[in-house]
C-alpha cells in the first residue's frame, strides 16, 4: 500500500491538510492506519476546524482503499498451491549458507542477517546478487545505505560464477547479467518508501517484458530505522512495522525473496543481540546470526528464527 502523497492525485480528498493531520500523528501511509486506534484519531479529528471533512470523508476513503486492496481468504489447499508452484528457493551461491537453509532464500519470504560489522554481511549480498542475477537469471534490486555496493565485487562473482571466459558471446552475457542488478543509493526510510512503491507499480510491466525481480536486498535496514526510533517514540515505532509490513507485503505477493541486514548491540552480560528490539524481532520470517574471526575469511551461521527448523541450527563457511 502506498504512502499517503503518492495517492493524492488519485483521491484529492487525502490533500495536504488530511496528510499533514495524519502525519502529526505518525501516520505516513495506508499501513499505518493499521496499527492505530481509528476511535482515538476520530477523536483528535474533532478538534480540528475541518473535523467533519477529516473524519467522514478521509478517513473513511482510506477505510475504503484498504478493503478494496485486501487479499481474499486462502485455505490450505490454495496456500500449499502457491508454495510449491510460485515461492521457489534462490541458491545464494554460499554453500554453507544454502544447506542450511535446505537450498537458500525462499521467495515470498523476509530474510535477515544480522551481524556485528566487518563480519560479511555485505559479501555474503553481493554473492547472493551475484548468484540469482546469473544461475536464476532473475533482476535484483539492491538498496544501498551505507555506500557498500561494489560493482567491481560483483563482477568477480559473476566471472566465477559463470565459469567461462569473456569471448564475444561471453561479454553479452556478462553485460546481460550486469544489468540486472540495479542499485538503488537509500539514506532514509521515507526514500526507501518511495523506491518499494515505484517498484510494485513497475511490476506489471517487468513480467511483460520478461525480467522479474526475483531478489530485493535491503543492505542495512537497520541504518534506515536506528535514527528514526531515537526521541520519535510511537512514531519511529510506527514507521519501523509499516516498513516490514511493506517488504513482507512485496514478497509475498510478488514471489520476491527479500533479504535485509541488521547489527548487532549489546545484550545481557555483554553477549551480542539483533539490533531494532523487540518490536522488530517478531518481523522477519527467518533471522540468521553472521559471526566471524577477523583472524581469518571462516564464518559461522547460526538460525535465530525459522518457521520450519528449530533455532541453533548452525554452519560454517568461507566467502
Amino acid at each position: 500500500m502506498a504512502p499517503l502523497k503518492a495517492l493524492e492525485a488519485e483521491y484529492p480528498i487525502l490533500d495536504p491538510n488530511f496528510q499533514a493531520f495524519c502525519a502529526s500523528h505518525g501516520i505516513f501511509s495506508v499501513e499505518d492506519f493499521l496499527i492505530h486506534d481509528l476511535y482515538e484519531l476520530a477523536a483528535f479529528a474533532e478538534q480540528q476546524p475541518t473535523s467533519e471533512k477529516l473524519k467522514q470523508q478521509g478517513v473513511t476513503q482510506i477505510l475504503s482503499i484498504i478493503d478494496t486492496q485486501h487479499q481474499p481468504w486462502l485455505n490450505g489447499m490454495e496456500l500449499l498451491d502457491d508454495a510449491l508452484h510460485n515461492k521457489h528457493v534462490l541458491s545464494t551461491g554460499c554453500e554453507g549458507i544454502d544447506l542450511l537453509l535446505g537450498g537458500g532464500l525462499r521467495e515470498g519470504q523476509l530474510t535477515e542477517l544480522v551481524g556485528p560489522s566487518s563480519c560479511g554481511k555485505t559479501q555474503v549480498c553481493l554473492l547472493a546478487a551475484s548468484n540469482v542475477a546469473t544461475k536464476h537469471m532473475g533482476n535484483v534490486v539492491y538498496l544501498d545505505t551505507g555506500n557498500s555496493f561494489s560493482p567491481q565485487r560483483i563482477a568477480q562473482f559473476v566471472g566465477h560464477i559463470a565459469g567461462r571466459a569473456f569471448d564475444e558471446a561471453g561479454k553479452r552475457i556478462f553485460q546481460s547479467i550486469m544489468n540486472g542488478i540495479v542499485c538503488h543509493s537509500v539514506f532514509d526510510i521515507f526514500t526507501m518508501f518511495n523506491v518499494l512503491h515505484r517498484l510494485v507499480i513497475n511490476f506489471p510491466s517487468q513480467l511483460q517484458k520478461g525480467g522479474q525481480v526475483r531478489l530485493l536486498i535491503v543492505d542495512s535496514i537497520s541504518s534506515l530505522i536506528t535514527p528514526i526510533l531515537g526521541n520519535s517514540g510511537s512514531q519511529g515505532r510506527a514507521l519501523m512495522i509499516s516498513a516490514g509490513y511493506m517488504l513482507k507485503k512485496l514478497a509475498h505477493e510478488h514471489n520476491v525473496a527479500v533479504l535485509v541486514t541488521n547489527h548487532t548491540v549489546g545484550g545481557e552480560r555483554g553477549i551480542p543481540k539483533p539490533a531494532l528490539g523487540q518490536t522488530w524481532k517478531s518481523i522477519p520470517h527467518v533471522r540468521l546470526l553472521l559471526s566471524g574471526d577477523h583472524g581469518n575469511n571462516v564464518r559461522s551461521i547460526s538460525v535465530l528464527r525459522h518457521p520450519s527448523m528449530d533455532s541453533g541450527k548452525a554452519a560454517k563457511f568461507s566467502i
